[in-house]
């Protein structure tokens, strides 16, 4: 099976005063094309920290970062932009919504980076928010919809363009445990039906056993590897 996410010996080291701290200690592994992988990991594991480093928002103190056959930690803060906007989507914990831009103008964002004429993307855009059943609330803001409503947003938003990776950062952190379900098997759902990479991060196991592949992390380090089958 195709690779397309590959880590060889990444390290991240930070530097605090005279101290250094090791986020992530030489950690080698590779994720599949279409893989639903989970970074599995108590507050302070390194397991978004090794998140970021896979989605070239920070570089390795050493170490291969490589996304479909690109070293990423070698690019330009420009050629990753680019990168990323081809390539990469996010679903964050805290939704990282525009305030001021509705449930339709949100979703739309990424294809309005890749040129995508108005009509078109807000056409996918619509296509998208109903999917993820949204479709009543295309003219809403943020602030006029619930938790997992602006969750459902940021989902629509990672895959619209449909990248072929997704990394979710908790993305069921700030959600009741009904609302982490369908969250879950939305986002399930749609990489599914595009052969799409992705990477979860979360602490609660209970999100672990829809992934085909859980990675363990404790102080910075790969402990267990678990095949879901």
């Amino acid at each position: 099976m195709k690779k397309t996410v590959e880590l060889e010996n990444a390290r991240k080291v930070y530097r605090l005063g005279d101290e250094k701290v090791v986020a992530v200690d030489n950690i080698s592994l590779s994720i599949a094309e279409g893989e639903i992988c989970c970074l599995l990991g108590t507050s302070g594991s390194g397991k978004s920290t090794l998140l970021n480093l896979m989605a070239g928002l920070e570089k390795p103190s050493k170490g291969k970062i490589i996304i479909k056959g690109k070293r990423v930690d070698k690019m330009s803060e420009t050629q990753l932009a680019l990168f990323r906007q081809r390539n990469i989507g996010f679903v964050f914990q805290s939704y990282n919504l525009m305030p001021m831009l509705t449930a339709l103008e949100n979703v739309s964002l990424p294809l309005t980076f890749r040129g995508v004429p108005l009509k078109k993307r807000n056409q996918l855009a619509a296509e998208m928010l109903e999917n993820v059943g949204l479709g009543k609330y295309l003219k809403h803001r943020p602030m006029q919809m619930s938790g997992g409503q602006q969750q459902r947003v940021g989902i629509a938003r990672a895959f619209v363009s449909k990248p072929p990776v997704v990394f979710a950062d908790e993305p069921t952190g700030n959600l009741d445990s009904k609302t982490s379900l369908e969250v879950m098997g939305l986002m399930l759902e749609m990489a599914r039906a595009h052969q799409q990479t992705l990477v979860i991060v979360t602490h609660d196991p209970g999100i672990s056993k829809y992934a085909d592949r859980v990675y363990t992390i404790l102080d910075g380090n790969i402990e267990t590897i678990l095949e879901n089958h």
